[in-house]
């Protein structure tokens, strides 16, 4: 997945397209009820982050998310891009094998078709993945580490991190290679669904 940079930063540009894997588009995943519900990321060496889902904004896109989880998808994947400033992401299925050249480019063999909204990047917002085609998110996520306004309206937020954002300060700041992938795997363990408290 390429990351197309472009956003002002001063006279700089920062723009990108966050991708993942394709396939067709997915229309009912059948997860059931997830208002109450939260995800909780457990990262190796480094903690836990636990995401309430923002419901009434990307119905969908939790769905799927919830599915993913429940089904053990995102357990032993990395998160394969840490940009210091901006946001970590993972959800790549990829991330298990040995290749690192196709870290970024994989997926659920299926896509979600976008449910932008207006809840703004900021830091601690979850964040689909995708290609440059706005319909392609599969299973990919970030979560910014700041503000990040120039994403609105382009890439479908699902959730807010609610304790562990100090998790995701750590992983941006682990040392990367010229890609932005960590030297050393982040390993996500697990990811759990449990009730909301």
């Amino acid at each position: 997945m390429n990351w197309v940079r472009t956003a002002a930063f001063g006279l700089a540009t920062l723009v990108f397209a966050i991708g993942c894997g394709g396939g067709d588009s997915l229309e009912d995943v059948g997860a059931g009820e997830t208002a109450d519900e939260i995800a909780v990321l457990k990262i190796k060496d480094h903690g836990e982050i636990r995401i309430k889902f923002l419901t009434d904004k990307a119905p969908n896109h939790i769905k799927n998310f919830v599915k993913l989880a429940k089904e053990g998808f995102y357990d032993g994947t990395t998160f394969h891009r840490v940009i210091p400033g901006f946001m970590v992401q993972g959800g790549d299925p990829n991330t298990k094998d040995d290749d690192p050249t196709n870290d970024g480019m994989g997926g659920p063999g299926y896509n979600i078709d976008a449910e932008f909204n207006d809840t703004p990047h900021k830091r601690g917002v979850v964040s689909m993945a995708r290609r440059a085609e706005p319909n392609s998110a599969g299973s990919q996520f970030f979560i910014v580490v700041k503000d990040s306004n120039f994403l609105d309206h382009k890439y479908t937020v699902f959730g807010e991190v609610i304790s562990g954002l100090e998790v995701a300060d750590k992983i941006v700041a682990v040392p990367r290679d010229r890609r932005d992938r960590p030297l050393e795997a982040v390993t996500l363990e697990s990811v759990s669904i449990e009730k909301a408290s």
